[in-house]
């Protein structure tokens, strides 16, 4: 089941914290680099973000959730995690149709998570550049048009 995520009640956002490290974890593994933001955000830093969150909620409580910020026609996925007991269940494909259509969306990834590169693509996104965050890290932007 999919719904709204309220992080100004504390259980929900102490899921959320646990369950964004868990996922972020897996993909700092991944690239070779432990310093994304969603690992290093406090609580507090949580509860004060604009997102607008879904959460993919299962027998056990919280699976994953998107993040995101809408803007007019634009879309822009700020951050979507899996807890690692899920993974390979479909559960980031079922987010990103449920964060809605949007005539442009935007994502951005570690450039080498190769299954969330794989994961966008499919989902019809093209890769429009690189950025470096740090020295041998960069960051993959992809968009995605609906027009």
């Amino acid at each position: 089941m999919i719904k709204r995520i309220d992080l100004s009640d504390d259980a929900v956002l102490d899921e959320v914290f646990t369950v964004q490290r868990l996922g972020y974890a897996v993909e700092a593994e991944i690239i070779g680099f432990d310093r994304i933001p969603g690992l290093l955000e406090s609580r507090d830093d949580l509860r004060a973000t604009q997102h607008e969150f879904l959460g993919y909620y299962d027998e056990e409580g919280l699976a994953g959730a998107i993040a995101f910020v809408r803007r007019e026609s634009e879309l822009d996925i700020c951050r979507m995690f899996v807890h690692p007991r899920a993974h390979r269940r479909g559960i980031a494909s079922q987010l990103i149709d449920a964060a809605g259509p949007a005539e442009r969306t935007i994502v951005s990834t570690g450039t080498k998570n190769e299954p969330a590169l794989r994961l966008y693509r499919k989902h019809g996104f093209v890769e429009i550049g690189t950025r470096e965050v740090a020295p041998g890290v960069s960051i993959t932007e992809l968009v995605r048009e609906n027009h």
